[in-house]
């Protein structure tokens, strides 16, 4: 007489799932580094109203533009506003837009790139065809029109970052699908009658993990960037509200100057953000590699 293992406790002898994702997180020096600057970076930027050494648009005309010092860490602008307290109460603006866009963009790529991947026929073929329409336009040209006639305020600058920054997400997450839903995996719970919505809830979903990880992370990276570049040009946030984009476009002209520093720290926030973001996507890439569970 045979007797059939079941799976169930051997499963539950193995260690979670979770555990070994965040060892293996941790084991990137680099990802968790950058994950500490970003976190950190995020809450002194967010918690300005109580970190800042001075008020928001605190002024001092007479004090003018001033070189770092003991009382003024980054300097003044031309204004006499403390540049430390500028820098993070902008990255709240630069740092939210980025976030929201990529959560945006990473649903409705993930969606979209899912259905047209798995149902597949003229409704896939229809959305990729979108999606690629998409990609043929200059997205910054557009993008400057869009916020030229809408005005640039931050929920509109999030909606257009977001309208035009699900596409890559899109084709990645379609590509994946194509390759997943032939596994055996997808023909058993076929087989047992689960739903196409619940096959790409369940089970597909779920192993596209560190594809939409990484995307994620490439989003904000890119969605900073792009506002950045949008605030730079004059199309982006606008006063009284700051981005580091714009506080770059207000320090253009200080180059040459013994005031260049005006542009060095926004330029430098900016690029330590999408490096560590960047960063941060390559350990989750690591960490959520199925083919790196049972190493």
């Amino acid at each position: 007489m045979t007797t059939t293992r079941t799976n169930g406790p051997a499963e539950r002898a193995q260690p979670g799932l979770t555990r070994q994702l965040l060892k293996r997180f941790v084991h990137h020096r680099i990802a968790l580094t950058s994950l500490i600057v970003l976190a950190t970076l995020m809450m002194v930027c967010f918690a300005a109203a109580w970190i800042a050494p001075y008020p928001r648009g605190q002024q001092d005309l007479l004090t003018g533009p001033s070189n770092p010092s003991q009382m003024h860490w980054l300097g003044t602008d031309e204004l006499g506003r403390d540049f430390l307290s500028e820098i993070l109460y902008a990255g709240q603006i630069s740092l939210a837009i980025g976030l929201a866009v990529a959560v945006l963009s990473t649903v409705v790529g993930t969606v979209l790139g899912a259905v047209a991947g798995y149902v597949g026929g003229w409704l896939g073929e229809l959305i990729m065809r979108v999606t690629d329409l998409f990609l043929v336009v200059p997205a910054i040209a557009l993008l400057a029109v869009i916020l030229e006639g809408l005005g640039p305020s931050p929920v509109t600058i999030v909606l257009a970052l977001a309208a035009l920054g699900w596409t890559y997400m899109a084709r990645v997450v379609r590509a994946e699908v194509l390759s997943l839903r032939e596994r055996d995996f997808v023909h058993a719970a076929r087989g047992i009658g689960a739903s196409d919505t619940r096959i790409i809830l369940s089970h597909l979903l779920p192993n596209l993990a560190g594809v939409i990880a990484v995307g994620t992370s490439l989003a904000v990276a890119s969605a900073i960037i792009a506002e950045s570049t949008l605030s730079f040009l004059g199309f982006g946030v606008q006063s009284p509200q700051s981005s580091w984009g714009t506080m770059l476009n207000q320090a253009a002209g200080y180059v040459g100057t013994s005031q260049v520093y005006l542009l060095y720290f926004p330029g430098l926030a900016i690029l330590v953000t999408v490096l560590c973001v960047n960063f941060i996507g390559d350990g989750l890439r690591d960490a959520l590699d199925p083919q790196r569970t049972n190493l």
